[in-house]
C-alpha cells in the first residue's frame, strides 16, 4: 500500500499498533492521545491510516510520564506546546499539582483525625460530635470565624486594620490535626455560626466611644501590644508592667482621646473588667493552635488576660 510521506525519507514509520507496542501502551491509549492532537502524525497511508515516526514515540513516552504524575490533559498540552521554549510550563504545572496534593493530603489528615475523634469518644457523645463535624468542610474554612469578628468590630473600620486584627484573632487549622484540635475547631465553627441574642454580639463600650477612627487606632495598638507580650507568655513570665503594658494602655488612650496617666490606668482597669468577654472562643482557639502536650500558644485572649493582670499589678503598685 502506498503511503503519503510527511517525514524525512529515511525515518521509520509505524502504524498505530506498532507505535503502541514500542511504547508499551494500548492502541486505545495511542488513539486517544492522537485524537486529542497530542501526538504528531508523520504520514497517512493511501487508505487514510495514521503513520507515526520516532518523534511520536518520544512524545508518547513523555505524555505517559506526565500522566503518572497525575497532571491533567490541559496542563500536559501546555507542557508539550512549551517544550521547545523555556520549559516554564512544566515547572508551573508541577508547582500547581504539588499545591493540589498538599490540599488533598491536608483534607485526608482532617478526615482521619475526625474519624478517630468519633471512634474514640464515649458512645453517648457520638451523635453530638457527628453533628458538629457535619457542619465543617474538609479541610475546614476559617470564613465563618472571620465573619463573626467582622460583626464584632466597629462598622466602617478600614480594611487594612480589620485584616491585621483577623490575622491574630482567627486560628488557622493545622495541617496535621490531633482529634482534640478537630473537636475544638468544630466547636469554634458552631459558636461563630450560631445566632446571637438580639442579632449581634455584645460590643465593648470603647467601640461606641471611639467610633471607626478610634477603633482603628485601638486595634492597631493592641496588635502591637500583643506581639510585645507574646514572648512573656511563651516563657511563662508572671504579668508585670513594662513595654507591652505601655503599648496596651497607649492603644486604649488613643481610642478614648486621652493621655496615659495613673488615673487613666485606674479607670481603664475598671472599664475593662465590665466589658463582654469571649473566653470560650479564646480557649478553643488555643486548643486549635496547640498540639496536645505542647505549651499553649498565646492568643489575643490569653495575651489580653496577661496584660490586664499586669495593669492591675501596676495600679496596685502605684496606689
Amino acid at each position: 500500500m502506498r503511503e503519503v510521506q510527511l517525514s524525512t525519507p529515511h525515518e521509520p514509520l509505524w502504524s498505530i499498533g506498532e507505535l503502541a507496542e514500542r511504547a508499551g501502551a494500548t492502541v486505545k491509549t495511542v488513539r486517544f492521545y492522537s485524537d486529542q492532537g497530542l501526538l504528531p502524525e508523520a504520514a497517512r497511508s493511501s487508505g487514510g491510516h495514521r503513520r507515526y515516526g520516532p518523534q511520536a514515540l518520544e512524545r508518547l513516552r513523555l505524555i505517559r510520564s506526565l500522566r503518572t504524575l497525575d497532571l491533567p490533559l490541559p496542563e500536559i498540552r501546555r507542557v508539550l506546546e512549551d517544550e521547545e521554549a523555556d520549559g516554564r510550563a512544566l515547572e508551573d504545572a508541577l508547582d500547581s499539582r504539588l499545591r493540589e496534593l498538599g490540599s488533598e493530603m491536608k483534607a485526608l489528615r482532617w478526615r482521619e483525625a475526625a474519624l478517630q475523634l468519633v471512634r474514640d469518644c464515649p458512645p453517648a457523645q457520638r451523635a453530638g460530635r457527628l453533628r458538629l463535624l457535619s457542619a465543617l468542610s474538609t479541610p475546614p474554612s476559617t470564613a465563618p470565624l472571620a465573619r463573626f469578628w467582622r460583626t464584632w468590630l466597629p462598622p466602617r473600620m478600614p480594611r487594612p486594620a480589620t485584616a491585621a486584627f483577623l490575622e491574630v484573632a482567627v486560628p488557622q487549622p493545622p495541617d496535621e490535626p490531633h482529634p482534640s484540635q478537630v473537636l475544638a475547631f468544630a466547636r469554634l465553627h458552631a459558636m461563630t455560626t450560631a445566632p446571637c441574642p438580639g442579632g449581634r454580639q455584645p460590643q465593648p463600650e470603647v467601640h461606641r466611644v471611639a467610633g471607626a477612627g478610634g477603633a482603628t487606632l485601638l486595634y492597631a495598638g493592641l496588635v502591637e501590644a500583643f506581639e510585645l507580650a507574646a514572648p512573656h507568655l511563651r516563657r511563662a513570665h508572671t504579668p508585670h508592667p513594662g513595654e507591652a503594658l505601655d503599648a496596651y494602655v497607649a492603644a486604649y488612650a488613643s481610642a478614648y482621646g486621652s493621655r496615659d496617666t495613673h488615673e487613666f490606668r485606674r479607670v481603664l482597669a475598671s472599664r475593662l473588667s465590665a466589658e463582654p468577654r469571649l473566653n470560650q472562643y479564646w480557649e478553643l482557639a488555643a486548643t486549635v493552635l496547640t498540639p496536645p502536650g505542647s505549651r499553649p500558644e498565646p492568643t489575643p485572649g490569653s495575651t489580653d488576660d496577661w496584660l490586664r493582670a499586669a495593669l492591675q499589678m501596676d495600679n496596685a503598685e502605684t496606689a
